[in-house]
């Protein structure tokens, strides 16, 4: 658990003193994140379908429907590109294309994207129309390949777009610089999903459904709630009224197997599946097929009907996720001492962290890049080799919140045109080829534009202490249902002073404690997760710490338990 200091949102203490205590503590909570009133999360309040390109892209689906023509949907090796391909796929097959198929490039040898050695792999069978998702937008030389071979290509993605935009035949991306859409945060299934409702609507206004059955569309919200989530794209209003209408299919029993699947073997209830459960549980699980083996397993479980087909690829996937974890833990500890030695020979003066081992897997090392940059709160690169014999390293980029990861690159790119290969990606989160040779120039570079950054400390936001009264079953529910909560609309953070009853070690890494408020003659259950070194070390009693508020169902009860998030030194003065 980290050591961080706190700055409370608001001065007092929650409390339930009064019958409406817990709605009053929720419009608490709902204030702090901007809003003036109760969310309403209908599919009334949804934006409508305006972004640009969406004429165009459905216009040219119109056609390959009504013509009978050869579609072929290319994804992306993660969680958001694996729902994204399901969607596309399962959309067009519910609204008459006949011939549809899927392709998801393989990290190791196509790279990201739609590249030219993809277009090469798929020939002599290339489709009338690509239709990308989740990926495309930074894909100039493969789409025109593309193109070349006879192809009409649709581009939509949520990445943003770099100075030459691909010459395909419709682009549909929020993040367009002339795209008026109000929200940018659609993740690539996002982007597909109003690409669906913009070609059903002009499906139905020329009555194409006038002698067949019109899809619904809410039936695939399950799938863009995952993918959201997954994506770690900024929760705003839009993108909430999504991930909780795709919530409660998934709770009420109206979710595709395969995601059901997911949940199970991952041991959640899907009953009462929340947006945490689909970001720790689901998204991993997904994802650790793409970084070690293949997207296609992910997709193909999400594609299943048959719910014993679909629990058998989940299991596959768990597994996978067994030895994604495995391998993490292993270049976790390098990495860690890599930083450490560097925070030992520079001390505060660290800018960030370039960090390469020969031996890394480079479908991991965006998650090792991750937790050193939460660690130490500066960016971090992790490298590995691309493949064996080759002259290029693949390196991920992470940084804490407040440092934008590409324009960093972009800013060292203009400072050292030729030194990085390529990259893109996000605000917190980037990719990166760089030349072998390039590594030791690199990190140089990277440290100067890195140190003009100024070294913050982490401060944390708190939500304020609750009063004993609302450590109860009743609050905790209340507060799942007040979401969904994720980025850009963080789920409720609280802090307290508590004395350590009772610890032990559950699970080999994670430490259960049973803790007692300052003040109350109350105890309750407690879990920190990857916090075991913490058993047996002396800890300040009372201890203070920050927690989320969570129910502990188990063999028919309903607990209150609290998950542990940091140790608290400094409380700063209420924001």
């Amino acid at each position: 658990m980290r050591r961080v200091a706190i700055q409370r949102r608001h001065k007092k203490a929650l409390s339930a003193t009064s019958p409406s205590g817990v709605e009053d503590a929720l419009g608490v909570l709902w204030r702090a994140r901007g809003l003036d009133s109760v969310p309403d999360y209908s599919l009334k309040t949804l934006l409508a379908p305006k972004l640009s390109g969406l004429t165009e892209a459905a216009q040219r689906l119109e056609g390959a429907i009504r013509s009978g023509e050869h579609v072929r949907v290319v994804g992306d090796f993660d969680a958001d590109g694996a729902t994204a391909t399901v969607l596309a796929v399962t959309a067009l097959q519910a609204m008459g294309l006949g011939q549809v198929d899927w392709m998801i490039p393989d990290r190791f040898r196509h790279g990201y994207g739609l590249s030219e050695k993809l277009i090469e792999d798929m020939g002599p069978d290339w489709p009338d129309v690509l239709l990308t998702v989740d990926q495309g937008i930074s894909s100039v030389a493969g789409v025109a390949l593309a193109k070349s071979k006879g192809m009409d290509v649709i581009v939509t993605d949520h990445h943003l777009p770099g100075e030459v935009l691909p010459a395909a035949d419709a682009i549909v991306n929020p993040n367009l610089k002339e795209d008026s859409f109000p929200s940018k945060h659609l993740a690539g299934v996002g982007v597909v999903f109003y690409l669906m409702v913009a070609l059903r609507q002009r499906l139905r206004e020329s009555g194409f459904f006038n002698t067949r059955a019109e899809p619904r569309l809410d039936q695939w919200l399950d799938l863009v709630a995952l993918g959201t989530v997954a994506d770690l794209v900024q929760l705003d209003h839009n993108n909430r009224v999504m991930v909780q209408q795709g919530l409660n299919r998934i709770r009420m029993g109206r979710s595709r197997p395969g995601l059901v699947a997911l949940l199970e073997v991952a041991g959640r209830n899907v009953r009462y599946a929340s947006a945490s459960d689909l970001g720790y549980a689901v998204a991993p699980r997904l994802n650790a097929a793409g970084r070690l083996d293949d997207m296609g397993l992910g997709v193909r479980c999400l594609l299943s009907q048959s719910p014993q087909e679909a629990r058998s690829w989940a299991q596959a996937l768990d597994a996978i996720n067994a030895e994604r974890k495995s391998l993490q833990a292993s270049m976790q500890a390098e990495a860690n001492e890599q930083a450490k030695t560097l925070l030992a020979s520079l001390g505060t003066t660290l800018p960030g962290a370039c960090l390469f081992d020969p031996s890394w897997h480079q479908g991991v090392v965006g998650l090792v890049a991750g937790q050193v940059a939460e660690r130490i709160q500066r960016p971090v690169v992790a490298f590995a080799p691309d493949e064996p014999g080759s002259e290029f390293l693949k390196g991920s980029a992470r940084s804490p919140s407040g440092i934008h990861m590409r324009d960093l690159l972009v800013e060292l790119d203009v400072r050292h045109p030729g030194l990085i290969e390529r990259f893109g990606g996000h605000a917190g989160a980037a990719g990166l080829t760089l030349a072998t040779g390039q590594l030791d120039a690199f990190r140089q570079a990277f440290d100067q534009v890195v140190g003009e950054i100024p070294m913050r400390s982490e401060v944390i936001a708190s939500d304020g202490m609750l009063m004993d009264a609302m450590l109860s079953v009743e609050f905790a529910e209340a507060l799942m249902a007040a979401g969904p909560w994720g980025q850009g609309f963080p789920e409720p953070l609280f802090d307290g002073a508590f004395e350590v009853l009772d610890r032990r070690v559950v699970g080999g890494e994670h430490l259960k404690l049973r803790v007692q408020p300052v003040g109350s003659a109350n105890s309750y259950d407690a879990i920190a997760f990857r916090a075991a070194n913490l058993c047996h070390q002396e800890l300040p009693q009372p201890w203070h710490v920050t927690y989320r508020l969570e129910l502990n169902r188990w063999q028919g009860r309903v607990q209150v338990q609290l998950n542990l998030q940091h140790s608290v030194d400094t409380v700063l003065d209420s924001a």
